[in-house]
């Protein structure tokens, strides 16, 4: 007899998450902050004794969102937090092969994003604008990491993640500039601190 096919991922906190039909009732920010620590950010190619973890990403990418948006509401940093949060289940891919896996991927993520805002009272569907600001955000974090942590030149890291330069306040700029990969637990930690900040309103 043929075993049934798995499609749902226990995770440590017990819950079995349907990676077809994610439920939110299964998602929970412990699990999301243990398995985003424990990712690597550009495949582990980045320099220094640990590697550059998706919840790391994640924290810097929200402390720019911070400092570029001082009248967010705090839903809006939240989501910026959880922008990558479906990597704690289906891992970081990296942008050029999500590319050769098209759109069905994309689909895939996105319901788990969705089933990841429900969870934490975040619209399914971001106002554009907030949509467009994270993005943005992201990409100021790329650049970042690309040219302090994995090796780009920034004249090549201009081509593919933009300029930052006047995008973020000079004290930013200099804390970004001074990336250090951070040991999984710790960034684990600092995850969800931050998350209990942005949703004590709630």
């Amino acid at each position: 007899m043929q075993k049934p096919k798995r499609a749902w991922q226990r995770m440590l906190s017990g819950r079995r998450l349907d990676l077809l039909n994610p439920s939110p009732s299964d998602v929970e920010v412990e699990d999301i902050a243990h398995g985003l620590a424990r990712v690597a950010r550009w495949n582990g190619q980045t320099i220094g004794a640990h590697a550059f973890s998706v919840a790391q990403h994640s924290l810097v990418v929200e402390e720019i969102a911070a400092a570029r948006n001082l009248e967010w509401d705090r839903r809006w940093m939240l989501a910026t937090l959880l922008h990558d949060a479906p990597e704690y289940v289906v891992g970081d891919l990296i942008s050029p092969f999500k590319t050769a896996i098209g759109l069905d991927y994309k689909a895939f993520e996105l319901r788990l994003l969705a089933a990841i805002h429900a969870r934490f009272g975040i619209p399914e569907e971001l106002p554009s604008d907030v949509q467009y600001e994270i993005k943005l955000c992201d990409r100021v974090a790329a650049f970042f990491e690309a040219t302090r942590l994995a090796g780009f030149e920034e004249n090549e890291a201009v081509i593919y993640f933009g300029e930052p330069g006047g995008l973020l306040p000079d004290a930013t700029a200099v804390s970004l500039s001074a990336l250090t990969p951070l040991p999984a637990n710790e960034a684990q930690e600092k995850f969800l601190a931050r998350f209990r900040v942005l949703i004590e309103p709630f």
